[in-house]
């Protein structure tokens, strides 16, 4: 039997209360797992794990638990549970790699370990001291990458976390993904199939703002997936 890691009940989201972007979602995570968040343009994946990161203060739930207990997304016991890997993200950008890497452990209160081995899996040695600010799209992104594979916390979430990235490194990203079981559970959101497909246990399907369809492992396939879209084209 699996053991939960968070159960969000009854999720309504807005940025303006007259028009909800979740609405009534409701979804359980396990522990270890790796779990796909897949929708069309506008279905609500970055608001959600905005959500979950304690981002948006719009929002309410009939409840949230944390491995059992109630939840305060925004409080600081379970943002230390959690890291978020945003689209896109433009802060800290005076800071270099090294500098960044050292700040976020030490807010979470972890020792530094070693990254040797994910900055060469990304391919990142060059750029260690640079500023973030000066660095590529994809490069920008593996600074990110390498310190959440590099925190493991319990909740890893990930918003189009392929995006940017070349190839090689996208090779690795779905093996980091597909180990990370190990150590945690990740909630990731793509609009690229092969990433779901490849890395996912379950898939979740966000549809006019709730969860429409759960694909469950070994029924993680494209062609039902792209059905369960109604839209065959958008891959």
């Amino acid at each position: 039997m699996k053991n939960s890691l968070l159960d969000v009940n009854g999720l309504n989201t807005w940025y303006d209360r007259e028009k909800m972007v979740l609405s009534n979602l409701s979804l359980e995570l396990n522990e270890h797992e790796a779990v796909g968040l897949i929708g069309l343009n506008g279905a609500g994946k970055t608001t959600f794990l905005k959500v979950l990161s304690g981002l948006l203060s719009g929002f309410c739930a009939d409840s949230i638990l944390l491995c059992g207990r109630p939840a305060n997304l925004r409080a600081q016991d379970f943002k230390r549970c959690r890291y978020t890997v945003f689209a896109e993200d433009n802060s800290f950008q005076y800071f270099t790699f090294r500098e960044y890497l050292s700040y976020v452990f030490n807010a979470y209160g972890k020792e530094l370990p070693d990254v040797s081995a994910l900055v060469r899996g990304f391919h990142f040695e060059n750029y260690t001291d640079i500023l973030l600010k000066d660095l590529s799209t994809g490069n920008c992104k593996k600074v990110f990458l390498i310190t959440a594979f590099a925190l493991k916390p319990k909740l890893l979430l990930l918003d189009e976390p392929v995006n940017g990235l070349d190839f090689q490194s996208t090779e690795y990203l779905y093996q980091l993904i597909t180990d990370y079981k190990d150590h945690g559970t990740v909630l990731f959101s793509s609009h690229i199939l092969e990433s779901i497909t490849l890395t996912s246990d379950r898939v979740f399907i966000l549809e006019s703002g709730k969860i429409s369809r759960t694909f469950e492992h070994g029924h993680v396939n494209a062609a039902e997936i792209r059905e369960a879209l109604h839209y065959e084209n958008n891959f």
